[in-house]
């Protein structure tokens, strides 16, 4: 293996940020055996920073004896805190030029060919939905001239699907393609952002044991440990803190975290993180509670600048809707935040327009530059009140908060409703899943049948 840049190592990170104007920055290349003709061929290894993404590998073997040539990614970040899965009806052909980013944990089904690529079968790779296509095309025909010498029969039915596979591309009819990753490192391009796609749903789930037993992040005599009690009362008065790495240069640094009682709402867990090494800063609010039994929907008409010193909690659940500028944020985009309006709509502009890594370099169409530019002038003037515009937060879990600075009589300008959850919210929080009632019996009942 080749050594990594004296100098990179001494400025404490092997990582750069992804960029086409740094020429000092070169991948470093290996000899290495292709495993095509046997003979030695070469690699070629860049370790960057995808901003708004995390840290990948991204390797490019090239043997110059076969010509055979090989690209392919791998995530050098963390896994993230829940799995993703993206379903996207594909309509047209412009839909076959989305970006793909599938790690090698996630599956990839196309429910229309009953098809699936299983985890850990492929690279992580980035690409396009078509590359994707093309890509499990020649993975099937890979074999076929051993296969029809020995399974001719096999073969044609591998040759009949890889027709239907490769029709896809001529957009005859329409077709879905679901994504599920349990890491959360996969990723399908919404190119409306920073508006909703309608043909784009993203949603995110708790992994079962099993797939963080895959994932490597517990181990299999971890299901019979119990979890261990908390003091409450401890963790009231103190500030914990504990060991954890950055998340922008993965440096040791440290977290502190403290329950917090928010007036006239609930107790709530503030973790906050800072890196000695990059200067890095986050923050992060959890519930501290249960799920509430409605979901709450919060609106306020932002009608003065004072509007903007409102204290507000977006759990982790909360979507964040402006209706008049079509603009919606989904669940877990932000994360949970304990923050003020103004800060809330900065952070927003910052997700969509600063740190939005498809809108970076020379191959980004001009047109959709200007449309998040233009986004990001109408959040400003939402910050300045040059725009009358409403403020949804609309958690399903209920555990989200905005000030009343009224209290205790109402507010005005802003407006409080519970709603009862839908079918399709209760799974997206997994409280379909759960019982609560009657378990422990059930849980006795099956121990003695085995």
């Amino acid at each position: 293996m080749s050594v990594i840049h004296e100098e990179n190592v001494r400025g404490g990170s092997v990582f750069k940020d992804l960029s086409a104007d740094d020429e000092d920055w070169q991948p470093s290349e290996i000899e290495s055996l292709c495993m095509n003709c046997y003979e030695n061929g070469s690699t070629r290894l860049l370790l960057t920073r995808i901003p708004f993404f995390k840290e990948v590998i991204v390797s490019s073997f090239r043997c110059d004896h076969c010509n055979w040539s090989n690209t392919e990614i791998q995530s050098a970040g963390r896994i993230q805190d829940q799995g993703v899965c993206y379903t996207l009806k594909v309509r047209s052909v412009k839909d076959l030029d989305r970006e793909v980013v599938k790690a090698d944990s996630a599956t990839a089904r196309i429910p229309e060919l009953d098809f699936e690529i299983p985890p850990f079968t492929q690279k992580g790779s980035l690409s396009t939905i078509e590359g994707l296509l093309d890509r499990a095309a020649a993975g099937l025909e890979q074999d076929q001239a051993a296969r029809r010498a020995e399974h001719p029969e096999v073969a044609e039915k591998i040759d009949q699907f890889v027709q239907k596979l490769k029709k896809l591309k001529d957009m005859e009819s329409e077709f879905t393609l679901v994504i599920s990753d349990p890491s959360g490192n996969s990723f399908v391009e919404n190119p409306r952002a920073p508006q909703r796609d309608e043909a784009l749903t993203l949603t995110r789930f708790k992994r079962t044991m099993q797939q963080e037993m895959q994932l490597g992040i517990r181990a299999d005599d971890d299901l019979d440990q119990e979890p261990a009690g908390n003091d409450l009362d401890t963790m009231r008065d103190e500030v914990l803190v504990f060991n954890t790495n950055c998340p922008e240069c993965n440096a040791p640094a440290s977290t502190n975290m403290k329950l917090v009682q928010i007036p006239h709402f609930k107790e709530v867990i503030i973790m906050a993180t800072n890196c000695d090494s990059c200067g890095h800063r986050t923050n992060e609010v959890k519930s501290g509670g249960a799920t509430e039994d409605k979901g709450t929907r919060i609106t306020l008409h932002i009608t003065d600048v004072s509007d903007m010193s409102r204290d507000l909690l977006k759990s982790e659940t909360c979507f964040v809707l402006i209706p008049e500028l079509d603009f919606e944020l989904g669940m877990a985009a932000l994360g949970g935040k304990f923050t003020t309006l103004e800060g809330l709509l900065k952070d927003i502009k910052d997700l969509i327009v600063s740190k939005n890594p498809f809108i970076c370099g020379d191959s980004v169409a001009s047109d959709r530059m200007s449309k998040l530019a233009e986004f990001g002038e109408k959040i400003e003037d939402v910050i300045a009140v040059r725009r009358d515009v409403h403020l949804v937060l609309d958690d399903p879990a209920g555990n989200s908060y905005m000030q009343n600075v009224y209290a205790p009589d109402p507010d005005p300008e802003m407006t409080y409703e519970r709603y009862i959850r839908t079918e399709e919210q209760n799974s997206d929080l997994g409280l379909d899943g759960m019982k609560t009632e009657g378990y422990q019996e059930e849980e006795e009942a099956t121990a003695s049948t085995q």
